[in-house]
């Protein structure tokens, strides 16, 4: 499975640096929607363009995602970066941008969904589809720079010029000549994510709670 720091590492791309240390800033953090997770594997040659996969800037802040399984139908992944605002005070030493992989799925389930972000000493974390009932989403996008779990697609294709992706509809287009993969379904077990961004046009999450934490997920 491609964790995408190899591939930064490669390209030459600096690293983001890592969870903001310090004294807690509340007033500065919102507390944000959940975001949906996705899921991608084998070996990618991630040759981003330059474009906002999640077509926002992204605060800097990375979130962590684990889930017990992820079923998803419909899925593309391909490589791009994440920006930040100019001068964000989370850019360390990225320049404001981040490699990430783009994982899409057309509709996805996933089971004991858990999120969480480090806001400098204290955890943000949310919990949801724990209770019988999946989390479900609909065109989901997530942009990860380290991923890990066992997957299973099926009809997967590698290697493809990600613009011309169909499977996981519009959002599961990259940009033009970059390298990418697809498959009609993924099923990911032992879920985890290192996320910078994630999208959905529909999203559940039956259970939820949220809360702060010493540890997060």
């Amino acid at each position: 499975m491609a964790m995408s720091e190899d591939a930064a590492a490669a390209a030459g791309t600096p690293q983001p640096a890592g969870p903001r240390r310090g004294r807690v800033r509340l007033k500065r953090t919102a507390l944000m929607a959940v975001p949906a997770i996705a899921a991608g594997g084998v070996l990618m040659a991630l040759t981003a363009q330059g474009v906002l996969a999640a077509q926002f800037s992204i605060s800097g802040m990375p979130f962590t995602i684990t889930a017990d399984k992820l079923d998803g139908k419909g899925f593309a992944q391909f490589g791009s970066l994440d920006s930040m605002i100019p001068d964000s005070p989370n850019a360390g030493d990225t320049g404001g941008q981040v490699l990430v992989a783009v994982s899409a799925i057309k509709s996805a389930e996933i089971t004991n969904l858990c999120q969480s972000v480090d806001l400098g000493g204290i955890n943000l974390v949310i919990h949801a589809g724990d209770n019988g009932t999946p989390v479900s989403a609909t065109n989901l996008t997530t942009d990860s720079d380290l991923l890990s779990g066992d997957a299973e697609f099926t009809n997967i294709e590698i290697g493809g010029d990600a613009s011309t992706y169909t499977k996981a509809g519009p959002v599961g287009k990259g940009n033009p000549g970059v390298f990418g993969q697809q498959a009609d379904t993924v099923q990911i077990t032992h879920l985890k994510q290192h996320n910078y961004a994630s999208t959905a046009v529909g999203f559940k999450l039956p259970n939820l709670r949220l809360s702060f934490s010493s540890q997060g997920c």
